[in-house]
């Protein structure tokens, strides 16, 4: 495969559910002049009560799908999956893969601003179990001291488009008790669904604490590793892109309707292009992909 032909490949993006379209949307307006190729796991999410096995398959069958498409870089919208299976589906696809939680916690040590920063996570309860962002914070600042909370009932809320209701503050108040107290320079928004909810939980922990978006320090990661290996769209799209046109592919694993819903209240518009499919049996179709990939960087 020419160069230029691998850069115009979308990039992948797949999420055990809907929560990774607010990562779709930052990797949209960060990047117009790329197209991306969605899976949201439908048929098999939460994946936070499976065990490591599991969540790895899962993961490993996902990036294969996506990789037998054509994609030349994957992004894994996935918190859970960010956090334990990277490494494999790295060496499983051959390509790049981002997560989103090495992103986010960089992200807060460099909008926190401080030798010592207080860095706050939420996050669903095995995010938070996973240790995974406190893990990449220290990484970036040693010295930070982090205070993370599981809120698993704002996923709920996000989905039914619960944003403002009183009982949506009610339980945000609840939730963000201790990080009020903590009082954190920034806190990192740590599920994929947490951004729609925005509103509530900075009215709730103060207007002068920072909030991370995970999705937009990837998007900007990601636009950074194009530019730095190369890899690009040579393409440029003229005129303001729409989300969910016709230049992106969503997949879902089942519930495609429910999918397309949310979708329209997570976006404000409905898929162009959706597909209910089945993801096991990828392996083969990726084994194939990667080996044109191998030709194209020898």
């Amino acid at each position: 495969m020419e160069k230029d032909e691998f850069n115009t490949l979308p990039i992948g993006i797949f999420d055990s559910g809907v929560g990774g379209l607010t990562v779709y949307r930052a990797l949209h307006d960060r990047l117009p002049n790329e197209h991306f190729v969605y899976l949201g796991d439908t048929a098999r999410v939460p994946y936070g009560t499976k065990s490591l096995a599991t969540i790895e398959r899962y993961a490993l069958e996902n990036s294969a799908f996506l990789a037998s498409l054509g994609i030349k870089m994957l992004v894994v919208a996935c918190n859970t999956a960010s956090a334990l299976a990277l490494p494999a589906m790295r060496a499983h696809i051959g390509l790049d893969v981002v997560g989103v939680i090495g992103p986010g916690g960089r992200k807060a040590i460099e909008e926190a601003k401080c030798n010592d920063p207080r860095i706050g996570v939420i996050a669903t309860e095995a995010t938070v179990q996973s240790n995974a962002y406190a893990e990449a914070i220290h990484r970036s600042c040693a010295s930070a001291v982090v205070l993370q909370s599981a809120c698993p009932l704002f996923v709920p809320l996000a989905e039914e488009g619960w944003t403002d209701e009183p009982e949506t503050f009610s339980i945000a108040k609840r939730y963000l008790a201790e990080m009020r107290k903590f009082r954190p320079d920034a806190l990192v928004l740590g599920c994929t669904h947490y951004p729609i909810l925005r509103n509530t939980i900075q009215q709730t922990v103060g207007k002068d604490v920072k909030l991370i978006d995970s999705g937009e320090a990837t998007a900007d990661e990601v636009a950074t590793l194009l530019a730095e290996k190369g890899l690009a769209n040579p393409n440029v799209v003229h005129g303001e892109r729409k989300l969910c046109d016709d230049l992106d592919h969503f997949y879902v694993t089942d519930a495609a309707e429910r999918f397309a819903h949310i979708a329209e209240r997570f976006l404000g518009s409905k898929p162009s292009k959706l597909e209910a499919i089945e993801v096991y049996g990828s392996d083969r179709l990726a084994g194939n992909r990667k080996a044109d990939l191998n030709k194209h960087n020898q």
